[in-house]
């Protein structure tokens, strides 16, 4: 399972992303996808988003069953704590840029 959410993201990104995911709300595309085409997709969502940021999570073999990837400019940075994966927030006021 994949899911990415886009916010602030152009239109033609979202068009490109709704040929390989389901957009099940505005910004939000669900699918099934293989390894290869994941990193294909997520690929084009760097050269893509511009001023946006968008996350990718994914089914994987971890013990929280999943990763993610985050992009752009947030306040949520994914921080790794031995092995496992959560996330953090920045004071206010202070964002990371992720790229």
């Amino acid at each position: 399972m994949l899911v990415i959410v886009v916010e602030n993201a152009p239109h033609r990104l979202r068009g490109r992303l709704a040929l390989w995911l389901l957009e099940v709300r505005a910004g939000t595309y669900v699918g099934k996808v293989s390894r290869r085409v994941r990193e294909m997709i997520w690929n084009t969502v760097e050269m893509g988003i511009d001023e946006g940021n968008a996350v990718m999570a994914w089914a994987t073999n971890t013990e929280s069953g999943f990763d993610f990837e985050t992009l752009g400019a947030n306040r949520r940075v994914g921080i790794d704590m031995d092995g496992l994966k959560l996330v953090s927030f920045l004071p206010d006021g202070e964002v990371a840029e992720r790229l």
